[in-house]
C-alpha cells in the first residue's frame, strides 16, 4: 500500500507541472521564458539539497552529462514556450507521446532487438499524434504550439535516453539541473518575450519555483526511489495516468473543456502506448493458463 501511495503522489506531482506551467502562463503573471528560468533554479537548489543530505555531495561530471544537459534545456523551454496556449491536459498528452516515440527510435539506433508489438505501439501513438497536430484533422490546436511541446517530448526523451548511463540517478538529475540553470537563465534573457514583454510577478514566480522545487525536484527524487521496487510494466502504466491526470487537473483548476475528439486521440496515443511498454504476450499466457 505505501508504495501504491508514494507511486500515486509522484504521478500526481509529474501532471501538476503541466498544470502549474499552465496556470502560470494563462494568467500572465509570468513570461515563458521566465517560468522556465526560475523552475530549473528551484528544481536545481532543491536536488542539491537532497544530494547533499541523502548522498553527502554530487558529481557534476559523468557520461552522458552533455547530452543530458543539452536534452533538458530543451525540454524545460519548450515545456514552457508551449504552455502559453496549449491545455494542460493536451500538452501533457503531446509531450508523453512523443517521448515514448523518442525512446523507441533511440532503441531502434542502438540496434536493440525491436519486438513487433513495440512496433504496433509506436505506430499507432504517433497516428494519435499526428492527428492532433495535423491542422483541421483534429482538435483544434495551435501547430507552432503543438510542436514546440513535441520537441520538449524529445528532449526529455533523449535526457531519459542518457540517464540510463548514470549510476546514481538523483546524483545525475542534481548535476543536469545544476549545470543547466545559468545556460538556461542566458538563453531566457536571449529568447522571444512576446508583445508584453518580460512578466515576472508573484504569483507566476511561486508557481515556477513550486514547479522547479516541488513536483520537480522532489517528484523526481521520490520517483527515483520508488521505481526500484516497480516491476517495469508497473512503472510504464503509471506513468500512462500522467496526462489522464492532467486532464482532470486541467478541467478542474482551469475550467478546460473536453471533447469526444481529443478523447479518441488521447485512446490511440496512450493505447499505442501501453501495447508498446506492456508485456502483452505474457498476460496472454497466463491469463490462457488459468
Amino acid at each position: 500500500m505505501r508504495v501504491f501511495l508514494l507511486t500515486a503522489l509522484t504521478m500526481i506531482a509529474f501532471a501538476a507541472n503541466s498544470v502549474l506551467n499552465r496556470m502560470a502562463l494563462a494568467g500572465g503573471g509570468i513570461d515563458a521564458a521566465s517560468f522556465g528560468s526560475i523552475r530549473l533554479i528551484a528544481g536545481a537548489v532543491m536536488l542539491g539539497v537532497l544530494c547533499a543530505l541523502l548522498r553527502g555531495g554530487l558529481t557534476l561530471g559523468g557520461r552522458g552529462r552533455v547530452a543530458g544537459v543539452l536534452a533538458l534545456l530543451v525540454y524545460i523551454y519548450g515545456f514552457s514556450a508551449a504552455y502559453t496556449v496549449l491545455d494542460a491536459g493536451l500538452g501533457a498528452l503531446i509531450l508523453f507521446g512523443v517521448v515514448q516515440i523518442t525512446m523507441f527510435a533511440g532503441s531502434l539506433v542502438a540496434r536493440e532487438a525491436v519486438p513487433p508489438r513495440r512496433w504496433i505501439g509506436a505506430a499507432l501513438a504517433f497516428a494519435g499524434l499526428v492527428w492532433l497536430l495535423w491542422p483541421g484533422a483534429g482538435p483544434r490546436i495551435s501547430v507552432v504550439h503543438g510542436l514546440l511541446m513535441a520537441a520538449a517530448g524529445v528532449g526529455w526523451g533523449v535526457y531519459s535516453l542518457a540517464g540510463r548511463r548514470s549510476t546514481d540517478a538523483l546524483r545525475g538529475t542534481a548535476a543536469n539541473f545544476i549545470l543547466a540553470a545559468p545556460l538556461g537563465v542566458l538563453i531566457g534573457l536571449a529568447l522571444p518575450t512576446g508583445a508584453a514583454g518580460t512578466v515576472i510577478g508573484a504569483q507566476g514566480v511561486a508557481l515556477a519555483i513550486l514547479s522547479g522545487a516541488v513536483t520537480s525536484g522532489l517528484g523526481y527524487a521520490l520517483w527515483y526511489n520508488v521505481l526500484p521496487r516497480l516491476a517495469s510494466s508497473v512503472a510504464a502504466v503509471a506513468q500512462l495516468t500522467v496526462p489522464v491526470i492532467a486532464m482532470a487537473g486541467g478541467m478542474i483548476f482551469l475550467g478546460e473543456s473536453l471533447s469526444l475528439q481529443f478523447v479518441a486521440a488521447s485512446v490511440l496515443v496512450l493505447g499505442g502506448v501501453a501495447i508498446s511498454v506492456l508485456p502483452l504476450q505474457g498476460l496472454i499466457s497466463r491469463s490462457s493458463g488459468s
